[in-house]
């Protein structure tokens, strides 16, 4: 096979030679090579006529024998050849194979199982058939996976053509398409010039609409199913996303597809379990009755998860009752628990985010004392009252088992907690964990936790729209890139500072190391929809580009799942300052910080204040600490906050209290003075106002004169209206 990866030099020679063999006109030019590349030539016309239909020139010529009276042997021989380059050039159309197969078998008198066995041998190259050239599969199920992903990069654009156009055919009708004159019309040209580029502000009116119980085909064809409720916010609430029920069979696909990949990195994963942290979130109904969930609690209470077949790739130590329990600490002990039972089993351990995993580990430092106890006696915590993880939990707590009990304990009573992940599930071969944009910031505390073990970033994935995978989930945080699945939706990309629609390029258009901004179009009916995601383009998965998330535009902090912008913090700052009116005091600088040192992490916002005239900063720092009401300010901050953050806050406890750090006077003149000193223009700097840059962040901490952090949890209902 591999001496059939021509050079460059005489590629053209073979193909012609292979032309002749076929039986079929050489097109010249029509094959096109690209120098310096190693991939397949371009073009309709070679592509299925290289080293993939040659390789069967190697093999026994197993039709010489096969005839029919005026029909010789060399003559099926040449049309088995010329039926495998179809084939591999026409992947679309398996019914040409099988009709081939048939007429071939029937000649022969062989069953169609014995034949099938002898084309896949002789026809499809062994790189394809154990997968392509990500690598050999573990066993056919993952081989076909791998398959898969091979098939749908191959072309994107031609599959890209062919979404667009079944999203186009199927939604025709909808009072949104029908209201730019598409009169029908499914190629793109017409789909670009007549559709408008839009956010989620602009599509508010129809969304509000469904929500309210309309039911007309306003979005999508298909009926709206439920709504996803996104970590992005608009007016300070949850956006709600339409979605529709085969967007769970698409997500589904996707989830499919990473451990066949996986394995191909980390073998053996069958023969262990997997820890992970999952929960469900709150959800509610609008006022038409759909539900509104994150899509990750709309999957974990989907048949295809609760209902999942067994696969020994996929064993959680988990048991579903447990992950489904909406309450956040009996979910996470019956977890925990059911996770350090298990220990020996566990060979991967990970969250859905970076700081889900540290929270776990928090949980574990604050509540080792009563998981040891449970242990060794045998019973499960009063504490958990959900009868249905009671009775989960008890199938694997029904014996007292004290060795494990003093093992957990001497382990945690150390107070060293360097190493904890691999000191307690020693088998454990890498945390899978996204770590990527703002999750970076976890990095050097998970590798402390788990003794420096990989970490893998599996997939990419939003409310809006499941993207693609990592093929390579090993890899450096610093270098991970997601390949986007042309499948899954009609992906555009607008240049990164341009806004105009004629800007956006297609999927097979994108240049590596630009970076841009994600447009999709949705089966449920979003249309040249802007997600906010900054991508990198960092190369190409044969015809599928490669993409590094780099950030969400315009978010300035993020803990958890909660993203706050410019204009959110400055409308908390706004709230919180008018408490310190009466005082005779303001705000006259501010810049934040998202602190991850402690578990949860926590907003940080450093704040300069100007004191009236005749009133000392000490007299004015007296009466503020006296009558608490920097604290109240904390307070007023995140009640003045978007509903994510709220709700991670107080229903989910990922965030930890917002702290105020009041600096000394002149303390951002001193921030301007450095930064000019590194080459900022006096006339054109503004403070930042979210700083990472660690010796900007020790300037701001040397000039503090106090701390304060909120008081108490900000309100928060699943009901926004409440």
């Amino acid at each position: 096979m591999n001496s059939f990866w021509f050079g460059t030099a005489d590629r053209e020679e073979r193909y012609q030679s292979a032309h002749i063999f076929f039986g079929l006109r050489w097109r010249g030019s029509a094959c096109r090579v690209d120098v310096g590349k190693p991939t397949r030539p371009r073009g309709p016309q070679c592509r299925g006529l290289e080293s993939h239909a040659l390789a069967w020139l190697h093999r026994p010529p197993f039709l010489v024998d096969v005839g029919r009276p005026g029909i010789p042997g060399f003559a099926y021989k040449r049309l088995a050849v010329a039926m495998a380059s179809i084939i591999l050039l026409f992947p679309e159309l398996p019914g040409v194979f099988s009709r081939f197969l048939h007429f071939f078998c029937s000649r022969r008198n062989r069953s169609e199982l014995e034949c099938s066995t002898m084309a896949v041998e002789t026809v499809v190259p062994t790189a394809i058939a154990n997968g392509g050239k990500l690598g050999s599969a573990a066993n056919e199920k993952h081989a076909e996976k791998l398959r898969f992903i091979e098939e749908m990069t191959a072309d994107a654009d031609a599959v890209q053509e062919k979404v667009l156009a079944k999203i186009l055919t199927r939604n025709a009708e909808t009072e949104y398409l029908r209201r730019y004159g598409l009169g029908g019309a499914t190629d793109r040209d017409t789909f670009k010039a007549k559709v408008p580029v839009v956010t989620y502000d602009d599509l508010q009116p129809e969304i509000q609409r469904i929500a309210n119980g309309d039911r007309s085909a306003i979005l999508s064809a298909h009926p709206i199913s439920e709504f996803l409720t996104s970590s992005g916010t608009s007016a300070g609430e949850r956006k709600l996303m339409p979605t529709i029920k085969e967007e769970l069979d698409r997500r589904q696909l996707l989830y499919s597809l990473l451990m066949p990949v996986m394995n191909l990195y980390m073998p053996g994963l069958d023969k262990g379990k997997g820890l992970y942290f999952l929960f469900v979130k709150s959800e509610t109904k609008t006022p038409g009755g759909l539900t509104a969930r994150p899509v990750l609690t709309s999957y974990y209470k989907s048949d295809h998860f609760k209902g999942r077949p067994y696969d020994p790739y996929n064993v959680y130590t988990s048991p579903t009752a447990a992950i489904l329990c909406t309450d956040a600490f009996q979910s996470m002990y019956a977890q925990m628990l059911c996770g350090l039972l298990q220990r020996l089993d566990v060979l991967r351990l990970g969250a859905v985010f970076a700081s889900g995993l540290l929270r776990a580990i928090r949980f574990l430092q604050l509540h080792w004392p009563e998981l040891s106890h449970d242990i060794a006696s045998g019973a499960l915590s009063a504490k958990v009252t959900d009868p249905s993880i009671r009775a989960a939990v008890g199938e694997l707590l029904a014996l007292p088992d004290p060795e494990l009990a003093r093992f957990v304990t001497g382990e945690c009573a150390k107070g060293d907690w360097a190493g904890i992940i691999t000191r307690i599930w020693p088998n454990t071969k890498y945390l899978d964990v996204i770590v990527t944009g703002a999750m970076a910031q976890y990095i050097p505390t998970l590798e402390y936790y788990s003794g420096g073990l990989p970490m893998a970033c599996t997939m990419y994935a939003s409310s809006e729209c499941y993207f693609g995978l990592n093929l390579k989930p090993l890899c450096n945080p610093s270098e991970v890139s997601y390949t986007i699945m042309p499948n899954m939706a009609y992906f555009e990309f607008l240049p990164h500072g341009y806004s105009a629609p004629e800007q956006l390029v297609d999927l097979a258009q994108v240049e590596i190391g630009k970076e841009y901004e994600l447009v999709i179009t949705t089966y449920a009916g979003l249309n040249r929809y802007r997600v906010g995601d900054i991508l990198r383009v960092t190369g190409f998965h044969n015809a599928a580009p490669q993409f590094r998330f780099i950030r969400r535009k315009n978010v300035l902090l993020s803990i958890d799942s909660d993203k706050t912008n410019e204009a959110e913090l400055q409308k908390a700052v706004d709230s919180a300052s008018a408490l310190l009116r009466p005082y005779g005091a303001s705000v006259v600088e501010y810049t934040s910080h998202a602190c991850t040192k402690s578990i949860p992490g926590h907003y940080v916002v450093y704040w300069e204040l100007l004191t009236k005239a005749g009133r000392s900063a000490e007299a004015l720092m007296e009466a503020l600490t006296r009558e608490g009401v920097m604290e109240r300010c904390c307070l007023a901050m995140e009640e003045a906050l978007n509903s994510v953050y709220r709700q991670s806050r107080a229903a989910d406890g990922s965030i930890g209290p917002l702290e105020i750090r009041l600096v000394h006077g002149g303390t951002f003149e001193e921030l301007m003075d450095y930064a000019i000193s590194r080459g900022a223009s006096i006339n054109q700097f503004k403070v930042p106002r979210c700083v990472t840059f660690p010796p900007i962040l020790e300037l701001l901490d040397s000039r503090l004169v106090s701390a304060h952090f909120s008081p108490a949890l900000p309100r928060w209902s699943p009901h926004p209206n409440n």
